[in-house]
């Protein structure tokens, strides 16, 4: 009895125990009515914690987005933001890949257009308008930067990083020999033409053997002749077409202008990355070039001196009868763009984030970086930036180059037929059609 005693002591013992050590193991039991995180969810982070990711693509200046976030994170206390910079391509990919599996990062960059409206159409972003317009936010910035951002009169992006634009570089030396004054109208620019022509001067360099620098007289011509509203409605599919009588007739008149010699001999063969357009401007052999205003710091890095002496610039020319504001710009203003997508927990800090992108701190670092943000009032006193930035502060709208707004494969197509268009091989009724038929096939699988 005594054993049996001393064993059933024992045991006692044991349990309490082995009670005492799995209560210490246990999980705290959650309070009643306290919901638990869904198989495969992560648990939400700490009252008054706040993490979120933001990617982007400046790799070259990376310190003046990671000093904005730095000084947002420093006056937040409890936000905390994971900066990723991305190469270009790669990104594009990758994006792409996130919001289809629903895991996008709180904040990401784009060019705008047509791949943005696909993301807004399909309901990844989230509508800025309301936190845009809250305190006259918007006011800003320059108008025409948000055009390639608004969508059903929504804005879905805030412009942030710089303003690029396509205008005409030409030699001021030679046009003042000549007696040439910087044309307002296609039909003075074809005079000049042909008063260049006359005079053994290539009218335009152009190195057309990457395809796109040959877009910027389409995209402008197209504007200038029906407006921006041409491209976008044939863009997005929604009531336009590519074969409209204004994309025919842009391919008509850059063939006249082919045939009457508007560029230097062989063209399509010359390699824009290595500068063969700018060196045929510096040997005085051609006047003029078509290019984004990037070609200011590019051209004054290799050739200061002759810049200083030569260059000038005018805005690509008004087309007599056409329905296009001559004040419209071809590029960029405000590239890159800042959105938030729908699946972001915190759409309220992660837009105080992008504001801190684009203050008068980080507006203070992009200009010595050679960048014209896209606010309201900014200066240089460089006086050939500065007439880049009064042409783009006037521009009633920017239309976004063809092969960033289209999605990248029919971006590819624009630039095979504006090749060939150049090159005589397609008439403008087909390259029209090249257009709309790949434009058909692609968004109907």
């Amino acid at each position: 009895m005594r054993r049996i005693t001393r064993y059933t002591s024992l045991l006692i013992v044991m349990a309490i125990l082995l009670a005492a050590i799995s209560a210490c193991a246990a999980p705290a039991v959650a309070p009643s009515g306290a919901a638990e995180p869904a198989a495969g969810e992560e648990a939400a982070p700490a009252a008054g914690e706040v993490n979120f990711e933001f990617w982007h693509i400046q790799t070259s200046t990376p310190e003046i987005l990671q000093n904005s976030v730095d000084r947002f994170m420093a006056d937040n206390p409890g936000v905390n933001v994971e900066v990723v910079p991305l190469q270009n391509d790669p990104y594009k990919t990758k994006i792409k890949v996130a919001m289809g599996a629903g895991n996008p990062p709180c904040v990401f960059p784009t060019w705008g257009g047509g791949p943005l409206y696909e993301y807004v159409q399909a309901g990844h972003v989230v509508d800025l308008t309301d936190f845009m317009q809250q305190d006259s936010y918007v006011d800003r910035f320059v108008p025409a930067s948000l055009s390639n951002v608004t969508f059903d009169g929504k804005i879905w992006g805030v412009p942030v990083e710089n303003s690029a634009i396509a205008v005409v570089w030409y030699n001021k030396t030679i046009f003042e020999e000549l007696g040439l004054e910087p044309p307002t109208t296609w039909d003075e620019l074809l005079a000049i033409v042909d008063t260049l022509n006359e005079n053994d001067i290539a009218p335009f360099a152009m190195a057309n053997k990457t395809k796109w620098p040959s877009s910027m007289f389409f995209m402008y011509l197209v504007d200038r002749l029906a407006g921006p509203e041409v491209f976008a409605n044939a863009a997005t599919r929604s009531g336009g077409t590519f074969e409209d009588p204004a994309f025919v007739e842009a391919g008509q008149m850059i063939q006249d202008l082919v045939n009457r010699g508007g560029f230097v001999e062989g063209f399509n063969g010359l390699d824009i990355d290595t500068g063969q357009s700018r060196q045929l401007l510096y040997a005085g052999k051609a006047a003029m070039e078509l290019m984004g205003s990037w070609n200011l710091s590019t051209m004054r890095a290799e050739n200061p001196e002759w810049v200083e002496a030569n260059l000038d610039f005018f805005p690509f020319p008004a087309v007599e009868g056409g329905e296009g504001d001559p004040s419209n710009v071809v590029g960029t203003i405000g590239d890159n763009f800042y959105s938030i997508s729908s699946v972001c927990p915190y759409p309220e800090e992660a837009f105080k984030m992008i504001q801190y992108l684009i203050d008068d701190a980080s507006v203070a670092e992009r200009g010595p970086a050679g960048r014209i943000p896209p606010v309201v009032g900014f200066s240089t006193e460089d006086p050939k930036q500065q007439a880049l930035i009064d042409l783009i502060g006037n521009a009633s709208s920017v239309q976004l180059w063809y092969d960033q707004y289209l999605p990248p494969e029919l971006g590819e197509v624009h630039k095979d037929t504006m090749q060939a268009l150049f090159g005589l091989e397609l008439t403008p009724e087909e390259a029209a059609a090249a257009h709309e038929e790949a434009a058909v096939k692609f968004y109907s699988e």
